[in-house]
């Protein structure tokens, strides 16, 4: 009985010794994870931490873990070493349970520095990058060009203003150069004048590129030695004519590899000469008219009331030859119808005679072989020239209203009494035959396709001729050999 008492005593002292070593390394571990204070605050801040952290529970359930191997070991078979329980220095230890450094300290995550800084993501550089790939539109090829869409024509004045000087004028259709930008005007140039004109009356950038194939005109300048115009597209197809290296042509249209070019236009009753030339042997170029300045247009209206004039004056002199000639006729049949009947015989063969000449001398006129004075040839050369910038009308005879080449030559030619055909192919049968190193200004040189004389110029000198070209030339100079030349003819002497 006694011994029962003393052993219900023991287990009772070991109970009460484990529980309060379990105490004291609750509070142990408590004020390791809390705070490194004094003793004398750790009952307060334990309380304070239990009510805080989820981290207690994985704590309180370490110290169970170890409750539950201190009990096992308390009541072991020595129960009576109470001393075992009393010191609890292993229990107390229990350094990797109380640090738990991992789960409190989390350095990595509160950290966080990768996803704080998000360098990356707040610079957004592509984000800010977008509109630099909108500036990438396109840009027009006209974007400083303008192309004149008034009415008739557009004023050039010297200031930014409607009452400041007109410069000159820009016609529609002309283009421009835009230097700058004033409110509502815009400074631009072209040909010789620099000015302002209002923006209203200016087609810009692509509503510019929307009229090139309606005011531009297209030129192909030949870059080889000798290019042959053919009479389709393509290396098999019948070579119309050859042309030089540097002679621009008018462009007609234009195909992947080919581009058809006009060398002349007809003349009445004929076809010009039209064909197709590779691609690869031409440059291509774009020509807008340009402004004309006031005394550029008074120049040219002087220029063509002259021609018109010496267009007159020619006429007056050619009527006063012929009224010459008709006085002189008439005055030799008087003479010779007073001579005495005793000479009658002698004036019937006279009269005869002077009808003859007459006769010849009309047929001399009128014939495709006609001579006129000595050196004319210059003087119909330099006749010709006054005409140049005039222009070029199918059918047409007029030198100052327009003529196709045929036509022009038969009006210079008429000016001095020299009657010619109408048409080209039927000029080249006039007057004598020479060779191209024999030409003098007044000479004909004539132009053919597929061995068909189709074109007709004068020879003015210096290895050029003047004729009526195109319909965008007009009358104008050339080199001989814009294309190859044909033959030459010398109607007068």
């Amino acid at each position: 009985m006694k011994r029962a008492t003393i052993r219900k005593t023991a287990i009772g002292l070991g109970v009460a010794a484990t529980i309060f070593a379990c105490v004291q390394v609750s509070k142990i571990h408590s004020a390791t994870l809390s705070t490194e204070t004094g003793l004398a605050g750790i009952s307060l801040t334990l309380d304070k931490y239990y009510e805080s952290t989820e981290e207690d529970t994985a704590v309180s359930a370490s110290i169970m873990e170890v409750e539950g191997v201190t009990q096992d070991t308390v009541i072991g078979p020595v129960a009576t070493e109470t001393p075992v329980v009393s010191e609890t220095p292993e229990v107390s230890e229990t350094p990797e349970v109380s640090e738990t450094p991992e789960v409190s300290e989390t350095p990595e995550v509160s950290e966080t520095p990768e996803a704080s800084e998000t360098p990356e993501v707040s610079e957004t550089p592509q984000t800010s990058e977008a509109p630099v790939e909108e500036k990438e539109e396109p840009v027009s090829e006209y974007a400083n060009v303008g192309i004149s869409i008034a009415d008739n024509y557009v004023n050039i004045r010297k200031e930014a203003n409607t009452d400041s000087e007109v410069l000159g004028k820009l016609y529609k259709g002309s283009a421009a150069t835009i230097l700058k930008t004033k409110g509502e005007w815009v400074k631009i140039e072209s040909g010789s004048v620099k000015g302002y004109i209002k923006s209203e009356f200016l087609a810009i950038g692509f509503d510019a590129e929307e009229l090139v194939s309606t005011y531009g005109t297209k030129w192909a300048k030949v870059n080889t030695t000798t290019l042959k115009v053919r009479a389709d597209k393509s290396l098999d197809s019948a070579v119309l004519t050859l042309i030089p290296i540097d002679e621009e042509y008018l462009v007609e249209k234009e195909y992947k590899e080919w581009v058809k070019i006009v060398v002349d236009e007809g003349n009445e009753g004929e076809e010009g000469t039209k064909g197709f030339v590779s691609k690869e042997y031409v440059d291509i170029r774009v020509e807008f008219e340009h402004a004309i300045s006031i005394e550029e247009e008074q120049a040219e209206l002087k220029r063509q009331e002259e021609a018109r004039l010496a267009e007159l004056e020619r006429e007056k002199e050619r009527q006063a030859e012929e009224a010459k000639k008709q006085a002189s006729s008439t005055n030799s049949s008087n003479s010779s119808s007073s001579t005495s009947s005793s000479k009658s015989s002698t004036n019937k063969s006279s009269s005869s005679k002077s009808s003859s000449s007459k006769s010849s001398s009309s047929s001399t006129s009128s014939s495709s072989s006609g001579t006129v004075q000595s050196g004319s040839g210059s003087s119909i050369a330099n006749y010709a020239l006054k005409f140049v910038g005039n222009p070029y009308v199918y059918g047409g005879t007029s030198l100052t209203n327009g003529a196709d080449c045929s036509g022009f030559v038969q009006s210079v030619f008429k000016a001095f009494g020299v009657s010619l055909p109408r048409t080209s192919s039927a000029q080249s049968g006039t007057g004598k035959k020479i060779s191209l190193s024999e030409l003098q200004p007044g000479d004909l040189v004539f132009y053919a396709s597929n061995g068909r004389v189709n074109h007709v110029t004068i020879y003015i000198g210096g290895g050029r001729v003047v004729h009526a070209s195109t319909y965008k030339v007009g009358i104008t100079t050339s080199n001989l050999y814009y294309r190859e030349p044909y033959c030459a003819r010398r109607v007068v002497q």
